[in-house]
């Protein structure tokens, strides 16, 4: 059996080029895209996580402007946070970094950006965009998924499918656009989740399997068929004996799941950096429909 790893930087670094025309063509007219980034939480993977963004648009000319709020504060702050944003002119596109804290329901924070701004996809009327087919922004993880099985020729057309993990962030979204009636599409796709029985028995009958559900090593080489492909798009931090004092793992035990799949995205370097570059994407995409709204309004 042929093996071969899913690179995610190859992939990421195609994108970021076709970002920094736009964004070219962007300042050319005068608009420098902008991102808001609201973060509420002192966990310092939630502020790598942010301040990868940061250094990510800075790289291809995206201005960005940064809100924190503490992560004991009111929800009332986050929220106000989130409105200033969604009613500057200035600002292109919104992303709240998630998880809220546990006071804070995600829910209300969703309805106060505005959908146009609404770069992960959180407000409930993109949401339902995303599900009829008539996506106003693709989710950075989805679209990353997406274009790494674009990328190595992966095909999910009348495949078996297998989503474990069932988050409104990335389980759902990718799920439903793995349905879609365009390519990479028209594939039978199963979501698992905690309470799903044997999710091995489930995984074995996949041609595909795409984990995002945050629990280390959850699958292993026992639990997929011989020839499967394995998209990992978690990042789980777990402590080591390293100089971080911590190991960045993924939601399967690599090395079993090695010796059975055809291909498999490493963790890290797979799925995150491409993500990423989705983002970026999704932020200028945002810019120009707001330079197209202008020119139609002059």
């Amino acid at each position: 059996m042929s093996r071969k790893r899913l690179l995610g930087e190859p992939v990421a670094a195609e994108i970021r080029e076709a970002v920094e025309e736009r964004v070219d063509r962007l300042a050319e007219r005068g608009r420098a895209p902008t991102l808001g980034t609201v973060l509420m939480s002192d966990d310092p993977a939630d502020r790598r996580f942010v301040e990868l963004k940061h250094e990510a648009c800075a790289a291809v000319g995206i201005a960005t402007r940064d809100v924190r709020v503490g992560p004991s504060e009111p929800a009332s702050r986050l929220h106000r946070a989130v409105e200033r944003l969604s009613a500057d002119d200035a600002i292109d596109a919104v992303f709240v970094q998630v998880p809220l804290p546990d006071h804070v329901r995600t829910a209300e924070v969703r309805e106060r950006i505005d959908p146009r701004k609404d770069v992960d996809c959180l407000h409930p009327a993109n949401l339902g965009r995303l599900v009829a087919g008539d996506p106003r922004f693709v989710p950075a993880t989805t679209a990353a998924v997406v274009r790494l099985l674009e990328a190595y020729d992966v095909a999910v057309d009348g495949r078996d499918v297998v989503v474990v993990g069932r988050s409104a962030v990335i389980g759902r979204p990718l799920a439903n656009r793995l349905l879609y009636d365009e390519s990479p599409g028209n594939a039978t796709v199963t979501v698992c989740h905690s309470r799903t029985p044997d999710l091995g028995a489930v995984t074995r009958r996949a041609d595909v399997v795409v984990t995002a559900a945050g629990v280390p090593e959850l699958v292993d080489g026992s639990m997929l068929s011989p020839g499967a492909v394995v998209v990992d798009v978690s990042a789980n931090r777990r402590p080591a004996d390293t100089d971080r004092g911590y190991e960045v793992v993924g939601d399967v035990d690599a090395e079993s799941v090695r010796e059975v799949a055809s291909a498999i995205t490493p963790v890290p370097g797979g799925v995150g950096p491409v993500t990423l570059a989705a983002l970026l994407g999704n932020v200028t995409l945002a810019a120009e429909r707001r330079v197209g709204e202008d020119d139609a309004e002059a």
